[in-house]
């Protein structure tokens, strides 16, 4: 990580500067209503030129520039300060702000003040740390911070993150830090959002009804979900609930019968796998057998990475089948039509038995 050699220059002529700026606004915004019309990228370079007029005679005399386009933050001074402007015309202090990939951050810049204009009536403004306003991560296309003028200092993301903004934002990956903080807070059956581009997984924009799949995919996908989520061989009272959310979130795919997939009833008075016999098998364990081939040729696909996060259960490349074995023998042994068995023989005959 590069550090700049003067980190903080100029910064209480640039805080003055800031303080000027904001009384200069906000006088405006009393004595004309012409905010309004500048609602948007029209503001900007109005702060731009007010600032420029108000830096003659102080170290950022003919620095202010307006960068305009796509470019973050929208004016810099001294190509080391940046401003970022935002607006609502909602009587609120609430936007979505800047993606948390920064990947259009102008270079060098190391110091953003967020200066918002809330232009629902009464107009007012108010300028702030970039980093002191940010609430949470939300996702549009991507993942971006919330913005609260209003926020309680220690309140932050990065607060609640227990790291600085400057530290998260000059990460090789910033997103898998949110990631696993999101994941950290997660409830039973609930997943995050947005791809999780360490694993390179990406969607169709087309949602998708189970009924309309055609049988190969529809028995890839379950077996997909028996490798992700072994608490479909337990008694869990929501052992759907991850996989109906997992078929949104990860194939864009509604399946408002998840259930009816996976919940095939009766029992197979005797099974036979490398000339053991077994006696009352579950139709639901059968169907597992049968599928392992697939399932062993999914698992070369699927990281360990992915399938911890998964599972909660901390894995390796050279373990994770073992692993899932014995996950689905601890929850086999918790439903009362499997636990007369024991799965983690079964599958291991299954899988490893020429």
């Amino acid at each position: 990580m590069i550090y700049s050699a003067n980190p903080e220059p100029h910064k209480d002529e640039f805080n003055s500067l800031l303080s000027s700026t904001l009384l200069q606004l906000n006088y405006t915004a009393k004595t004309a209503n012409n905010f309004v019309s500048l609602a948007g990228n029209k503001l900007e370079p109005y702060i731009s030129k007010l600032m420029t007029e108000l830096a003659v005679g102080t170290p950022f005399e003919s620095s202010i520039e307006w960068v305009g386009g796509q470019k973050f933050p929208d004016i810099i001074a001294k190509k080391y300060y940046g401003i970022e402007v935002k607006t609502t015309t909602q009587n609120h202090w609430k936007t979505t702000g800047n993606s948390v990939l920064e990947s259009s951050r102008v270079n060098d810049v190391e110091r953003i003040y967020m200066l918002f204009a809330k232009l629902a009536s009464p107009i007012e403004f108010k300028c702030r740390p970039y980093e002191e306003c940010l609430s949470e991560v939300v996702v549009t296309h991507s993942p971006r911070y919330l913005i609260d003028m209003n926020l309680d200092k220690g309140k932050t993301i990065f607060d609640k993150m227990s790291v600085t903004y400057d530290d998260l934002r000059n990460k090789e990956n910033p997103i898998r830090p949110i990631i696993d903080y999101y994941k950290s807070k997660l409830k039973p059956g609930q997943d995050i959002w947005w791809m999780d581009q360490e694993n390179g997984s990406s969607s169709s924009i087309i949602i998708k009804l189970w009924n309309d799949l055609v049988k190969k995919d529809k028995t890839k996908l379950i077996n997909e979900a028996r490798i992700y989520f072994p608490e479909l061989f337990g008694n869990g009272g929501n052992k759907y609930g991850r996989i109906g959310v997992w078929l949104v979130n990860r194939e864009n795919i509604v399946c408002p019968n998840v259930r009816d997939q996976f919940s095939a009833g009766g029992i197979t008075p005797v099974y036979e796998i490398n000339g053991k016999t077994y006696k009352m098998v579950p139709r639901t364990l059968i169907n597992l057998f049968e599928n392992i081939e697939q399932i062993l040729e999914l698992f070369r696909e699927i990281t360990a990475i992915e399938l911890s996060d998964y599972w909660g259960v901390k894995t390796s490349e050279n373990k994770k089948i073992f692993d899932w074995i014995e996950l689905i023998s601890e929850h086999s042994k918790r439903l009362a039509s499997t636990n007369h068995l024991n799965v983690k023989e079964i599958l291991s005959d299954k899988i490893f038995r020429k």
